[in-house]
């Protein structure tokens, strides 16, 4: 386990200049470049090229989430301008049950400008077609470095509709930009769905219709499921070894048929995105969990360092079966859970064989991700590639495939 957590996050560092940072996606998503790995062999394409490179009837996971309209501006009496970061439902917890609340609702929060705000209503005018109505915000706890934010408003409409006519949607801090017209368009997936992340799945950013409609031709199914990505996805490991740095927890979902197909064919699924390995990877601890009895039901949860302390190992198709087991004998058609779990260096991947994503921070949690995927210091060879040969970094950057054959 300490070889775990003694993990250096000096050693995950790379020189990425700003001029490579794109700020902007390219006018055609599925032009961008593409840089192939397989099996440790690099080469370089178009993005409406990837399809060529998926083994037939790969099964693709994409991250369905939707951004919201995240960041919340106030001002007090003062004139001093309070931003409200809305990072999850509280009250009530579940996202889709929080978004349809008319009149109250209570949201974990970042604040900016907290200094600025020791206590008091926050009020501001929310104006919906043709209504106008007055949005108020106030503090009632503060449980961690975040707050819990009450808010209220008068009228009948849902927070789905407050915050996507008052709120702004949060593109990722290091773009050094305001959000702009063209961002609502472009830094949301054209499969985006359900609404809950304060963030995109960006690997998706790349697929067209046009690419999509591709997949038939390989016999290649789009299977979709949905984890809410947090503000945490950018936040940097501060700690010296990776023992310091606290996980995020993100929401989960995955339909129950989806589960039954990687049990038919565990051989072909390739994600689209980090968020996507992540949830997709977290099912095996869900299908160990309840194989030995410590799975909690009124808490589903896999837990940051789970991976690396539970020796109790099951087959993957053993722990995919627990899990369509118990939501058959439950009635559910999805597993729905929260996941924290950090892959490092040396995990052992228990489902998937390839991914889809882009070019990630030095030293950020993503990074040591795809180090774990393409094995001991491989990560570094793939990155010089990169900026040797002219790829764009980042979100809106160009995109990776990675394939295990």
């Amino acid at each position: 386990m300490n070889r775990y957590k003694d993990i250096k996050i000096a050693d995950f560092s790379y020189d990425l200049p700003a001029n490579r940072i794109a700020k902007y996606p390219l006018p055609e998503r599925d032009k961008s470049k593409l840089l192939v790995w397989t099996n440790g062999t690099i080469r370089e394409d178009t993005f409406a090229n990837c399809i060529k490179y998926l083994p037939g009837n790969a099964q693709l996971v994409f991250n369905n989430t939707r951004v919201i309209h995240a960041r919340l501006f106030f001002r007090k009496e003062t004139g001093a301008k309070i931003e409200i970061f809305c990072l999850e439902p509280v009250v009530p917890a579940d996202y889709q049950i929080a978004f349809q609340q008319t009149r109250k609702v209570s949201w974990k929060c970042m604040i900016g400008n907290a200094k600025k705000w020791k206590d008091g209503i926050l009020k501001t005018e929310v104006k919906i077609n043709d209504c106008s109505l007055v949005l108020s915000a106030e503090k009632k706890a503060q449980p961690d470095s975040t707050f819990v934010i009450e808010f209220c408003w008068n009228g009948e409409f849902s927070f789905s509709e407050i915050i996507e006519h008052a709120g702004q949607l949060p593109i990722p801090p290091y773009l050094n930009r305001d959000t702009e017209e063209s961002d609502e368009k472009t830094y949301q997936t054209i499969y985006a769905k359900i609404e809950g992340s304060v963030a995109a799945p960006t690997a998706g950013l790349h697929f067209t219709e046009a690419v999509l409609s591709k997949l038939a031709s390989k016999n290649i199914q789009a299977k979709e499921i949905t984890l809410h990505v947090g503000a945490g996805t950018f936040r940097p490991v501060k700690s010296e070894t990776i023992e310091g740095h606290t996980m995020h927890h993100e929401q989960v979902s995955i339909p129950k048929t989806i589960i039954e197909g990687f049990i038919r064919h565990p051989e072909t699924i390739i994600t689209v995105g980090t968020t996507s390995v992540r949830s997709v990877e977290s099912l095996y601890w869900i299908g160990l969990q309840l194989e030995n009895g410590t799975f909690n039901a009124a808490k589903p949860e896999v837990v940051q360092w789970e991976p690396y302390e539970n020796k109790a190992i099951i087959s993957t198709l053993q722990a995919l079966q627990n899990i369509v087991d118990y939501l058959t004998a439950e009635k559910l058609e999805a597993i729905r859970f929260s996941t924290q779990v950090i892959i490092l260096p040396g995990y052992d991947f228990k489902i998937i064989r390839g991914m889809f994503t882009n070019f990630h921070q030095p030293q950020s949690t993503l990074l040591l991700l795809i180090s774990a995927f393409l094995g001991e210091n491989k990560w570094r060879e793939v990155y010089d590639y990169a900026l040797a040969n002219n790829f764009r970094f980042l979100s809106y950057g160009d995109s990776n495939l990675y394939l295990r054959q």
